[in-house]
């Protein structure tokens, strides 16, 4: 079974909930979150993900999020797993 990784950079609205609701968004959308690289300053979230599900499936629910100013998809890299 082959899994996907993906890099998302997000630019956020600095709220103190909004972690939590990308995270929770992630989560529900059947994506294991690798990798987070918060930079609050500037309110800019590296994420990696892994999922069999395609990204486009996870943008379009964080593009729906109030706090979310900006997606960009980075890059994709496949991992294989033996189940």
């Amino acid at each position: 079974m082959s899994s996907s990784n993906q890099q998302l950079k997000l630019t956020l609205n600095q709220s103190p909930e909004v972690l939590e609701r990308v995270l929770r968004v992630a989560r529900h959308r059947g994506f294991k979150v690798e990798q987070l690289d918060w930079q609050h300053e500037s309110g800019e979230l590296l994420l990696t993900v892994s999922s069999q599900r395609a990204i486009f499936l996870l943008i379009n629910q964080l593009a729906k999020l109030v706090d979310v100013k900006e997606i960009v998809e980075l890059s994709a890299t496949q991992a294989s797993k033996s189940a």
